[in-house]
């Protein structure tokens, strides 16, 4: 399902779209394109597009195409989904230690369409961080990992 959506494929690329997508959410998935886990996020993301299309902006970026970013946003895990809005990363409390990414794929669409509903509305009224309207347990739990330290 990854055909379905836009890539970015450099890091200017990357910059443009955090540039250029005004009024909406920016969804940035990182990933690999022959990744099990990526594909089934690809497909939910696919799915949901043309749903959100009033509200969001959907690219892929490959974690191998991009390092400055992935190391920026220390993706360790993928695939890893980031938010911005008007150039701004928006932050989102998951209940988990990371509130910068979420990592992992949603378990339904309508998880994935609340949560960027919620990140729109929040963004709209200038909140930089909003709290995340998935349910508990169907966020991904994970282990921080610090590398080089």
């Amino acid at each position: 399902m990854s055909f379905l959506l836009p890539k970015l494929t450099c890091k200017r690329e990357v910059d443009q779209a955090i540039k250029s997508v005004a009024e909406k959410v920016l969804v940035l998935r990182f990933g690999r394109d022959n990744d099990a886990v990526c594909l089934q996020l690809d497909d939910i993301l696919a799915k949901t597009a043309h749903d959100l299309s009033k509200m969001a902006v959907i690219y892929l970026v490959d974690v191998n195409n991009v390092p400055v970013y992935t190391q920026y946003f220390d993706i360790s895990y993928i695939p890893s989904t980031v938010f911005f809005f008007n150039g701004q990363h928006m932050k989102v409390d998951y209940g988990s230690p990371d509130h910068t990414k979420f990592v992992g794929s949603f378990k339904t669409k309508q998880d994935f369409i609340d949560l960027v509903e919620v990140i729109y509305r929040g963004a709209m009224r200038g909140k930089l961080i909003v709290r995340s309207p998935i349910d508990p347990n169907h966020i991904p739990k994970y282990d921080l990992l610090y590398q080089g330290i």
